[in-house]
């Protein structure tokens, strides 16, 4: 009887699945596809068999992290020639000198940096001096002792030594001990890439180590550093210890122009189908972002998310619409990075500011703002917090670029007071403040629509 059972429930299934009308069986077809590698939650009809998109052909090449070739390096060429020129030495088994790239965001630090390192090393090994290079993203290791885990693991990695580097339980003196026995072992130069240097704490101790490493007897091997910043004073804010040791050469990158722009974007035109973008699609998005900010990278970003656009709804073509939906869905993406850290408080009191911005007044008082802010945790069920923590969250929240706070005279016997204002698009703020708060979104039914 065991044996049977199966059976027996198959032919249930069955004569239950006969009952139903056609349309449910096709239903649970989709809901329920028999090869998952074609389930229509993902694939489109017309994809099964691998092909790509309409819209897309090689998505990658607008991803922030890809490193583009030679060929597709736009405007930075002296750039390229100059920090090439501090850090040659390393092929000719010498010590190259420390760099530091000031600029702002999406002016092609990094890029340059891991472009032109790159190139150093196929150089170095072609002549039989080995060595490596390796990049730090200090946003992320954000501490002495996460950047010199971070270097120990890639040299490890990079080497093929074996050697097993600890996630935790060390301190940065054992990490750097497990980066020199490895370079002492496999190279005889290296170049390390600190992007966004002024993120670290102790960002003094580790560039000591690091330039005095050869000096103090911890490797034989010579290493170069490359630091990154978009703190312009960073330099200057480094103790006279580190100043002398490290005897940088600095370099400042200018924010890209317009032409150089919409050349970045059109080198990184076969992202996409062939004939998929709409004329005026990559000039619009240049011209966009020459004027709001200047940064290739958000203007990179942009284009990929228009594709996105157009292919999550079926589009034929990217159009310039498109590049305007895509502008402001970068900014609610910018704004949900900024408040991420922030309290679920705090997002409650942006979430305050930007439900009184709907009025025609631009400017609110705290005790306005702190009013609306209670109105707001009854409709979340949340228990408000004293007007004093209230305005030191606004002032928060001015520091970080989303409102601005004016200190306004109150006339005869009314005192001084300060008013708040968003400095952001009201809808990108409540979209980015809604989509990061489960509370707030369930408010509005899981999305704030713009």
């Amino acid at each position: 009887m065991t044996d049977q059972q199966p059976d027996d429930f198959d032919s249930t299934k069955v004569d239950i699945s006969a009952s139903e009308n056609t349309s449910t069986t096709e239903e649970v077809q989709q809901q329920e596809p028999t090869d998952p590698a074609n389930d229509p939650l993902f694939v489109r009809e017309g994809d099964e068999h691998g092909s790509s998109t309409k819209i897309w052909a090689d998505r990658d090449l607008l991803s922030i992290g890809t490193v583009p070739g030679p060929d597709r390096i736009v405007g930075r060429d002296e750039e390229i020639r100059s920090v090439a020129g501090e850090i040659r030495h390393l092929v000719h088994e010498s010590q190259p000198n420390h760099v530091v790239i000031y600029g702002e965001t999406g002016t092609g630090k990094s890029l340059v940096s891991r472009h032109v390192s790159d190139r150093l090393i196929d150089t170095a090994t072609a002549r039989n001096v080995p060595a490596a290079n390796v990049y730090v993203e200090c946003k992320k290791n954000n501490t002495e002792t996460r950047v010199a885990r971070t270097i120990a693991r890639a040299l490890s990695e990079a080497s093929g030594s074996g050697i097993e580097i600890p996630r935790i339980g060390l301190g940065s003196a054992e990490y750097y001990d497990y980066a020199y026995d490895i370079i002492d072992e496999y190279y005889d130069g290296l170049i390390v890439i600190l992007d966004e240097i002024d993120m670290v704490d102790n960002a003094e101790g580790l560039l000591h180590e690091l330039s005095r490493a050869r000096e103090a007897g911890h490797t034989d091997a010579y290493i170069g550093i490359i630091a990154i910043s978009n703190d312009i004073d960073f330099g200057q804010k480094l103790n006279a210890r580190v100043q002398s040791s490290m005897r940088t050469t600095d370099f400042v990158f200018e924010p890209y122009q317009s032409d150089q722009i919409e050349q970045i974007l059109e080198y990184r035109r076969d992202a996409f189908q062939e004939d998929v973008l709409q004329d005026g699609v990559i000039t619009e998005t240049a011209d966009r972002s020459a004027d709001e900010h200047g940064d290739a990278r958000k203007a990179v970003d942009v284009l990929r998310i228009a594709g996105d656009i157009a292919d999550d709804t079926d589009a034929d073509v990217v159009r310039t619409d498109h590049v305007d939906k895509a502008v402001k869905r970068a900014e609610v993406n910018r704004v949900k990075e900024t408040i991420e850290s922030t309290s679920p408080q705090s997002k409650l009191v942006l979430y305050t500011l930007g439900r009184l911005t709907d009025s025609n007044n631009r400017r609110f008082r705290t005790s306005g703002i702190y009013a609306q802010y209670e109105t707001t945790c009854g409709d979340v069920g949340a228990d408000p917090l004293s007007y004093d923590r209230v305005s030191q969250i606004l002032s928060t929240l001015s520091l970080m670029g989303i409102s601005e706070s004016h200190q306004v005279g109150g006339g005869h016997k009314q005192g001084v007071y300060l008013e708040h204002q968003l400095i952001k698009d009201k809808d990108v703020v409540m979209k980015a403040v809604v989509e990061s708060d489960e509370r707030l979104s369930e408010l509005h039914n899981g999305s704030y629509e713009i």
